[in-house]
Parts: C-alpha cells; structure tokens; sequence
C-alpha cells in the first residue's frame, strides 16, 4: 500500500474540507433576525410548498434565521421550534416579543424611570433602536413608545 507524503496528506485534506463546506447549506452568520411580513405565514417541516404545514404563525412576530437557502429559509421561533418558511413572507423589519407575563416599559432606559405602559407576555414590539446597556427601544403597535428591559422580550 502506498503512503502519501504529510504535505499530499494535507493538501487533500484542506481540498475535501472545502468541498464539504460549499455542500453544505448557508447557515446565517451570528444571530439574525426577521419578522413576519405578511398577515398570516405558514410554516413548513420542508424547504418546499408541498411539505407538511406546521402551523401558522401571525404579522410582526420575530423568527431566528438559521438557514437561508435563497428563496427558503430555516427559521428558530421563540419557543424553540424550527421550521422553513418562503423568505419573501419575511421582512428585514426588527421585532420582539415579550416573554414574561407582565413587562414593564419605561420612559428612558432606567429601572426608576417613568412607566410608559405594561404589556403581557407574547405581545410583539417593534424595535427602534438596538439594545443598549441591556435595555431597547421599543414602540407597541398602539403608537406607545419607550425602552424595555432586553431579559423581558425574544427576538433581540
């Protein structure tokens, strides 16, 4: 049996790696985030309109991106689940949604701040600004704008 050289070795070696890695499917780069674009979206088990429906999921809400196929898209929802979705039901537009069951929203991004408003949990906010100092700017879909803490809300 013939023995290759270690530098033969290696360059093989990186060769299959890489064609391994352009196999595999594009998986988005650290976290990303979308929202729901449309009224009404269905989720699927398959990147494809003849998979099996999942269920169907609501305007605003916020999903992971954790493969994007191109037209496809393999999204993480907040309890967990993963499922495929058509990329064009989904906007770049930034939302959250609250996960405890009575979060408070304030004026400015302190804890002693003013009250805004309370919201329950899975009520979805639109991002404003990005968090900051572990609080974000959020705006309700009744105009009510103010900062949240991020531990209170999925989707950041």
């Amino acid at each position: 049996m013939a023995r290759l050289p270690i530098k033969n070795f290696a360059i093989i070696s990186l060769t299959l790696s890489g064609l391994l890695m352009a196999l595999l499917p594009v998986t988005a780069s650290a976290l990303e985030y979308r929202s729901i674009a449309v009224p009404k979206a269905v989720l699927f088990d398959a990147p494809s309109a003849q998979g099996k429906k999942l269920f169907v999921i609501g305007q605003g809400y916020p999903v992971e991106v954790i493969v994007d196929l191109g037209d496809w898209l393999k999204v993480r929802d907040a309890s967990g689940g993963l499922s495929w979705i058509e990329a064009k039901q989904l906007a770049a537009k930034r939302t959250a949604l609250i996960t405890l069951n009575h979060a408070e929203i304030r004026q400015s991004a302190d804890a002693a701040s003013t009250l805004v408003f309370r919201s329950e949990k899975d009520v979805v906010l639109e991002l404003l600004e990005p968090v900051a100092n572990g609080w974000a700017k959020v705006r309700h879909r009744d105009g009510l704008t103010g900062y949240i803490l991020s531990s209170s809300v999925w989707g950041l």
